[in-house]
């Protein structure tokens, strides 16, 4: 389960923000993990909450958000939706894909109270 190194880099940036910053804590933390970050949204949160206690991230509500995935069809000349990388275009039925969106994974975010 990569998503608890991932969560472990997210606690990390989060607390350096929070020390150049100098809030006390994160109320809200939104997160985008597009469809092809290859990350999976629920196992990212569970991470999160398990190492939030006794952190800036302590009772933060954490908002994943999880953006389709799009691609461009070389072929087709089209942008079109795909559900994981390695799907062929619906349109043509090709795979040469370029990946355009629902690849982000980055924080957005933080609510903090000072």
């Amino acid at each position: 389960m990569h998503e608890a190194s991932i969560a472990g880099g997210i606690l990390k940036l989060v607390e350096d923000v929070r020390q150049r910053e100098g809030f006390r804590r994160v109320t809200v933390l939104r997160i985008e993990a597009g469809q092809l970050a290859g990350v999976e949204g629920r196992a990212l949160r569970f991470a999160l909450e398990a190492l939030a206690p006794g952190t800036c991230l302590q009772q933060a509500r954490i908002d994943i958000d999880e953006p389709s995935g799009q691609a461009w069809c070389l072929p087709c000349g089209e942008t079109i939706a795909i559900k994981q990388r390695g799907d062929a275009c619906p349109l043509c039925g090709l795979y040469q894909l370029q990946a355009t969106g629902g690849t982000e994974l980055r924080v957005v975010e933080m609510l903090v109270d000072d």
